[in-house]
């Protein structure tokens, strides 16, 4: 088992039709507005962007995220990810009654020195870490939906 590979997956019941909620998330460089994890997207171009996450841990993960696909028809936006995690992560939105299902799919290896040190010890508090990030995420996004 590589013990700095991880795949996660988030689902989330939002409060917007798919194609609000699609805007909202297909605008990265806003993602610090509503999400407090997020705390910098820097546009590098019109497909990529340098993004700065720190959830609970005190540390600072930090990649570049390349668009690879751009979907509003079937809902889906994805990303490669190059720097302290490499691999991809990826939106699929569905109509849910009123709202939408977010889905939330990443599989990544960690580049990190520190996190790859820690990689066996570290790995549930890295993984509950990501859980915290995603909650907070959630609640954030529902509230700014709610809100516009």
């Amino acid at each position: 088992m590589d013990w700095s590979h991880y795949r996660f997956r988030s689902v989330w019941d939002l409060p917007a039709p798919p194609s609000d909620v699609y805007v909202v998330l297909e605008q990265a460089e806003h993602y610090p507005r509503w999400w407090p994890q997020v705390r910098e997207v820097i546009p590098v171009d019109e497909r990529s962007g340098v993004i700065r996450i720190r959830s609970v841990l005190p540390y600072d993960v930090t990649f570049t995220g390349r668009e690879v696909r751009r979907d509003p028809a079937s809902g889906v936006l994805e990303i490669a990810m190059s720097g302290d995690l490499d691999g991809w992560a990826r939106w699929t939105l569905t109509a849910a009654g009123p709202g939408t299902r977010a889905q939330y799919d990443q599989e990544v290896d960690v580049s990190k020195p520190l996190m790859r040190r820690f990689a066996v010890p570290g790995r549930p508090v890295f993984r509950a870490n990501h859980a915290l990030m995603m909650r907070a995420g959630r609640r954030g996004l529902r509230a700014y939906l709610e809100a516009v």
